[in-house]
């Protein structure tokens, strides 16, 4: 009881910080000449990555097991991941560009794990049999860390294609791919350009890091379907939408690697990935059929 009180009260402190956060981080793009906006949204996301990781080590601590088994948990594990790739993120590239895509989200899912799920499923209970596996902190993390980063990638992608389209909208001639990747002065500011051209190619890498931690998370949940139920396949609805996940990005992949894709081809794969990613993680959870039963809100 004492637990469930103080995370109630950690959630909520979080939950007033994302939104802060997300704010400066806005405010951050609008205004840059005031770098106190800048300065205060990264401590602030840096308070709100070491809260998540104190209270999921301390359920890890109460329960004695990895804190994955079931969507309240696993929601806090994936804003954690993106949390942590925001950051790592930005001290790279230098770019409030990051955080001011990844904290919405952010903000967005410690909403709904607090405020949507039910009260039940926020509290620590025992592990189910189906979920007494080692198998478990392998075949969930890596799927949550799958998510993270290839949602990174599509919302590059996605503003990739917001900037083009609002470009075209303000100009009589439309801005074509060529135009966008080559530089070209006459078609848009030099520092459009440059823009364009960084989140097509931080698309491209981030998206290119998310597709291996997918192939090993669907690799590893085969695995350990094998043992729990006997059958590495089960065409069960997050099997399936996992693996339609995994041609999705596949394709994008295979279309920068092999058919010289970029530019604003790959960028609607990407956006279009966005939507089947939660469609997997979230969509599949509402419907109630199933084998992983465990994670449904129903």
């Amino acid at each position: 009881m004492v637990w469930d009180n103080f995370q109630n009260l950690l959630v909520n402190l979080l939950f007033g910080i994302s939104l802060i956060t997300t704010i400066l981080y806005w405010f951050s793009l609008a205004i840059p000449e005031i770098w106190l906006f800048s300065k205060i949204s990264v401590i602030g996301s840096i308070f709100t990555n070491v809260i998540i990781l104190g209270i999921l080590t301390t359920r890890w601590i109460i329960s004695g097991y990895f804190p994955l088994s079931n969507l309240y948990e696993s929601l806090l594990f994936l804003t954690w991941c993106l949390s942590t790739i925001q950051i790592f993120g930005e001290y790279k590239t230098n770019s409030k560009i990051i955080g001011s895509l990844i904290c919405p989200i952010c903000l967005l899912l410690i909403g709904f794990s607090t405020l949507i799920l039910p009260i039940e499923m926020q509290k620590i209970t025992p592990l189910v049999p189906a979920l007494q596996s080692n198998w478990l902190m392998l075949h969930v993390s890596m799927m949550m860390l799958s998510y993270a980063t290839l949602i990174l990638g599509s919302l590059f992608s996605t503003l990739f294609l917001l900037i083009v389209y609002l470009a075209n909208w303000s100009k009589t001639n439309k801005v074509n791919e060529k135009q966008i990747l080559n530089a070209d002065s006459n078609a848009l500011p030099q520092q459009k350009v440059n823009l364009l051209n960084k989140l097509d190619r931080w698309s491209y890498r981030t998206i290119g890091i998310g597709f291996p931690f997918l192939t090993m998370g669907i690799i590893s949940g085969a695995v350990w379907a094998n043992e729990a139920w006997g059958s590495y396949w089960s065409w069960d609805p997050k099997e399936t939408w996992a693996l339609i996940t995994w041609i999705i990005f596949a394709s994008y992949l295979h279309a920068r690697l092999t058919k010289n894709w970029q530019g604003e081809k790959t960028a609607w794969l990407g956006t279009f990935g966005f939507f089947i990613i939660w469609i997997c993680y979230l969509g599949v959870n509402f419907l109630g059929k199933g084998l992983h039963s465990y994670g449904w809100i129903s």
